[in-house]
């Protein structure tokens, strides 16, 4: 794109230097070249440059080190939300008191309960603006080895399936991960909570601009539109809720649950009605007595508690790609392994796998099952097949659970939730379970202790009444596509262009690489 733009050459040109590049090199993996010059243009017209560009914050010096949040302030980052026209259309302003057949339901945020507490705190004269925000640890290489934290935000004023397409999130900053000098200092007590302090300090860094004054105002359509902005949900897998909630991220701890108080040695067998959830008020008694191990709590001050309109506990609700497909499932699959190979039957298993012929909509595992290659994608896959793979093994209940388990994923995708359907729901979650426990308990070597199977039999279905349906809980798009938000290999440039790999191939590893239809870059 930078020889075609600076060489003002027309598509037909640009076209044939892509056709004779692909033809001429020998690629392993798709061309890192979009399908054509028309596709590459409408991608960089998408990208707003104003809003691009990063400053750079030092929360910390430690060990002679700085430490920076880099960012765009969160004002803008909505303001560039808000200036899409596609978006700003299907704006949801108000709480909906939704019902089916006299029903309440549940289906967009604006539907749940959070939603009609924060809106009655309020004035009757301003809206809710619902701040989602996701979080997931990663290491990225630019300018040297760095360790990043990257916070994404999303706006639950959005509706779902809006909001899970690309351009409906902003890549908010980096927090900076903590360097220790040696293995002591990293085991230290005082490390870990000096890692805590500075996370939540970078957090409050970024958010605190949302909650100085009486609300905050944004042009909308040419209007000024008074809200007040919530924190409403933070979509995370389990490391992240920890962080975020500051409890412990030991799984052995003896109240290991961000939700609520349960003991670790109670993870599958405890009642809903014997739940003890946490919340600001319960915690913070831990916190100014100085007892908070007593409730697997880290000693150290939690920046949400100061949030309005906000519990933290749960807030951290669980992304289903990660929770599900990648948690739960990925979990039975395994067992399922081994089983059949305590039964003399996986040859059998991958014989049947790889006999299946070929369709467009499914994968084919022609190899058997390889699990540490396994995308979330395929193990969707894997759900349209296994109930027929173990069919007649004589293992009594392995096919049932997986019927039960296809049961409970499809009612777990549906749009809106009467309350009869979250009766349903649960009967269904408490039947696969019932069977998963049977079937795997003596094969787990924790004897099934997860958090992921306990917080989805006691709490999924609480949180779809506080927030909304699952499918608002998604995080496929910020990870599959994270050059809409910012590249993490650019975001110190200031203007967010193409860069010549030439200019930077001594800093950084480069896999060149375009999506299934060759539209969007993906690194």
């Amino acid at each position: 794109m930078v020889l075609v733009i600076e060489n003002n050459l027309n598509n037909k040109a640009g076209n044939a230097i892509i056709k004779f590049f692909n033809k001429h090199l020998d690629l392993s993996q798709l061309s890192p070249l979009p399908k054509n010059i028309e596709t590459g243009r409408k991608f960089m017209d998408k990208m707003n440059i104003s809003q691009l560009s990063y400053s750079k914050y030092c929360v910390l010096t430690h060990n002679s080190q700085d430490y920076f949040v880099h960012y765009r302030p969160i004002k803008n980052c909505i303001k560039n939300l808000l200036s899409n026209p596609d978006i700003l259309k299907n704006l949801i302003f108000r709480y909906e008191n939704s019902k089916i057949e006299d029903e309440k339901s549940y289906g967009e945020q604006n539907s749940g309960n959070w939603w009609k507490r924060a809106e009655r705190s309020i004035s009757n004269h301003a809206n809710i603006l619902s701040i989602i925000l996701y979080s997931d640890a990663t290491t990225t290489d630019t300018l040297g080895k760095s360790s990043l934290h990257p916070i994404y935000v999303s706006l639950g004023n959005i509706p779902t399936w809006r909001r899970n397409k690309e351009d409906a999130k902003q890549l908010l900053g980096y927090l900076p991960i903590l360097s220790a000098k040696n293995e002591t200092e990293k085991k230290s007590s005082e490390f870990k909570e000096l890692a805590r302090e500075t996370f939540h300090n970078s957090i409050k860094f970024l958010l605190d601009p949302l909650f100085q004054g009486d609300g905050v105002d944004f042009n909308i359509d040419g209007k000024d539109i008074w809200f007040f902005p919530r924190i409403s949900t933070i979509i995370c897998d389990w490391p992240e809720a920890c962080t975020f909630s500051l409890t412990y991220k030991s799984a052995n701890s003896n109240y290991p649950c961000h939700f609520c108080l349960v003991q670790r040695e109670d993870l599958i067998d405890i009642r809903k009605d014997q739940v003890i959830l946490r919340n600001h008020i319960n915690m913070k008694e831990y916190f100014d007595s100085n007892t908070s191990k007593l409730a697997g709590l880290e000693q150290v001050n939690n920046y949400f508690w100061s949030i309005p309109n906000l519990n933290i506990y749960a807030a951290t609700v669980p992304d289903r790609m990660h929770h599900l497909d990648l948690g739960l499932f990925k979990y039975q699959i395994e067992f399922t392994m081994e089983l059949l190979k305590k039964k003399k039957s996986l040859n059998k298993v991958n014989e049947r796998i790889a006999d299946i012929p070929r369709h467009s909509q499914l994968k084919v595992f022609k190899k058997g099952i390889q699990l540490s290659r396994l995308t979330a994608s395929e193990y969707r896959d894997m759900m349209k097949i296994m109930v027929f793979v173990v069919d007649d093994l004589q293992i009594e209940d392995l096919s049932e659970v997986y019927v039960k388990w296809n049961e409970m994923y499809l009612l777990s995708r549906s749009e809106k939730f009467k309350e009869s359907d979250l009766e349903n729901f649960q009967k269904a979650i408490d039947d696969w379970a019932d069977l998963f426990i049977k079937l795997f308990q003596n094969i787990s070597n924790s004897h099934l202790k997860f958090l992921k199977l306990h917080s989805w039999i006691c709490h999924i279905v609480d949180t779809i009444r506080e927030y909304g349906a699952i499918n608002g809980y998604t995080t496929e798009t910020y990870e599959k596509t994270p050059f809409v938000y910012g590249c993490p290999l650019l975001r110190l440039v200031e203007v967010y262009n193409f860069i010549e790999i030439e200019a930077i191939e001594d800093t950084i590893h480069v896999v060149p690489r375009f999506d299934k239809n060759n539209e969007y870059f993906v690194i």
